[in-house]
């Protein structure tokens, strides 16, 4: 998504050339381009699919939008072991038109990956809540926190359910370093993702987020954070961003790589 004005090949080919040795997928572009064939690339090219992005959005109160949902994410998490990930990252989703019951939809994701956290793992896959910022609580995740994230995710199995871990929606939070620590402990860190938070917001607050080394958070501080924990997965950029997608997107993808070693690696 840093770079999507890139096609899947064109992606591949930057992600070879500048030695970035795996990329997290969205849904959208790989079905565009062929699932199958978009496995085949990737693998061709030696590079790893971090991430699948995403399933979620699970709290319909409508029975046909509910089934409709599941049935959904049941294809997402084919998709991941299609690609050969292990990990499928969770947009839980907002309130329904109408309601105000911020609880009764988290409780309605509960009951979702009761269902389908069994559906995961027996194809070889990890769901990833991924608790967003709490501007998006309305709209698109009513899992706000770490803390949220994990009070669903420690009703299943580790190997079912974990977490995200998110720079650009967490970094807000100073409860959120005892919650990477919880995770950790658990193995329930499945992901870990940088952004970074400058402002003004744009209008619609979505496509807001920074280059890394551009705004306010410190990600070494955070890295620090999910490696004491014990993750040593892979690390992901994922820039939602109107300027970055108007410039070439290997200038781009290059620059992200020197951002991520000044400002990530040691």
């Amino acid at each position: 998504m840093t770079v999507k004005q890139l096609s899947l090949p064109e992606l591949v080919a930057a992600c070879r050339d500048l030695g970035v040795p795996g990329v997290g997928l969205w849904r959208e572009p790989v079905r565009a381009y062929g699932l199958e064939a978009a496995a085949k690339l990737v693998r061709d090219a030696g590079l790893t699919v971090t991430t699948l992005c995403r399933g979620g959005f699970l709290t319909a109160l409508d029975p046909a939008e509910r089934a409709a949902a599941l049935a959904d994410n049941r294809r997402a998490v084919d998709e991941a072991a299609t690609l050969g990930t292990d990990t499928l990252v969770l947009v839980s989703g907002g309130l329904p038109a109408g309601s105000r019951d911020l609880r009764g939809a988290r409780e309605r994701i509960a009951d979702a990956l009761a269902e389908l956290g069994p559906y995961a793992e027996a194809h070889g896959v990890r769901l990833a809540i991924e608790p967003l910022h709490p501007m998006f609580a309305s709209d698109r995740c009513v899992v706000s926190t770490l803390a949220q994230a994990l009070d669903l995710a420690e009703r299943f199995p580790a190997r079912q359910v974990g977490v995200t871990v998110d720079t650009y929606h967490i970094w807000w939070d100073d409860t959120a370093p005892a919650q990477i620590a919880r995770a950790g402990v658990q193995d329930r860190i499945h992901t870990f993702q940088l952004a970074d938070w400058t402002t003004p917001l744009p209008e619609g607050v979505l496509n807001g987020r920074g280059q890394i080394g551009d705004g306010s958070i410190d990600m070494r501080e955070w890295q620090g954070y999910v490696e004491a924990a014990g993750y040593t997965g892979p690390i992901e950029v994922e820039l939602f961003n109107e300027t970055l997608w108007a410039r070439d997107g290997r200038e781009v993808l290059a620059e992200t790589a020197r951002r991520f070693t000044e400002h990530v690696e040691p």
